[in-house]
């Protein structure tokens, strides 16, 4: 009789569920786009930081000692790539640039050698790179006459990372809050609706373990519907985007769409069956007149 009751009750709570899916999905949607946002942001941010240019001029056409210089850079954790220029490549980088050629007034090239690297992003800061250049020059006096980047880039790129990423944490804090609140108070109201076939079951004699089971299996289940609703409306969004801004492509990033669409399907499960079984919980322990 317990087992008759418990799947009628399934069976009339269904219609409920639908809404239920469509609300965690949209709050699920909107969190996806915030989180794919930031990541996109800590991407570009990468990029551009990573995409700055450094140049250690060099004083001397010593053979030995420029490879004792190339191989001790190429051996640091902070270079990402690197390539030395000799004179006739900074000729061509320097025609490549739209200059006047000098070979009409000089006979030599007036261009000095050297080697240019890019460094990880982690050290594009003012402080790291001042390290680098000091460290650099003190190693191989003689050799380097100076270590040259646009110092005032790195400190603008840096600061409006900083300010940018501190308001999308606080952005991304709030809209969490909201989220878990949002998706708590829709399962809530779900199962606000079945509070009485949730007494009835108990009343005929079924164990709170029993009432439980099959809705927190329904509440995982409807929490993996809404995570896939929700991801794939965030992909066709991200689609979309990258069919209007072609250059996007570049941002994509397997990792970090794992770890944004892991954390969707986690929290949108987590929430519904949490939520599900605290109000389960909470209507087993009320008596029948409280229920009005």
């Amino acid at each position: 009789m317990a087992q008759q009751q418990g799947k009628a009750s399934m069976k009339r709570s269904k219609p409920s569920y639908i809404y239920t899916i469509i609300g965690v999905a949209l709050v699920l949607f909107i969190l996806g786009v915030l989180g794919w946002i930031f990541l996109n942001f800590q991407k570009v941010g990468t990029t551009l930081r990573e995409n700055i240019q450094i140049h250690a001029w060099l004083t001397t056409g010593n053979q030995k000692k420029l490879d004792s210089l190339t191989a001790y850079i190429s051996a640091q954790p902070y270079v990402k790539s690197w390539e030395y220029i000799d004179k006739e490549k900074a000729k061509a980088i320097y025609n490549k640039d739209g200059n006047e050629s000098w070979d009409k007034i000089l006979n030599e090239n007036p261009l000095p050698e050297s080697i240019d690297f890019f460094a990880k992003a982690d050290f594009v800061q003012k402080d790291s790179l001042e390290r680098i250049a000091a460290d650099l020059l003190a190693r191989f006096p003689g050799v380097i006459s100076e270590v040259q980047y646009p110092a005032d880039l790195v400190v603008t790129i840096t600061d409006r990372a900083r300010k940018f990423g501190i308001a999308l944490l606080i952005i991304a804090i709030l809209l969490s809050a909201v989220v878990i609140v949002s998706i708590d108070s829709t399962i809530r109201l779900a199962m606000f609706s079945n509070r009485f076939l949730i007494k009835t079951m108990q009343m005929v004699g079924a164990t709170r373990g029993f009432i439980a089971r099959p809705m927190n299996i329904r509440a995982l289940i409807n929490g993996l519907i809404s995570s896939g609703v929700a991801i794939t409306a965030i992909w066709a969004v991200i689609l979309w985007m990258e069919s209007y801004i072609p250059d996007m492509v570049a941002l994509r990033d397997v990792k970090n769409y794992v770890v944004l669409f892991g954390s969707i399907i986690v929290i949108g499960v987590g929430i519904s069956v949490y939520s599900t079984h605290r109000s389960v919980m909470k209507y087993l322990k009320m008596k029948l007149d409280e229920l009005y």
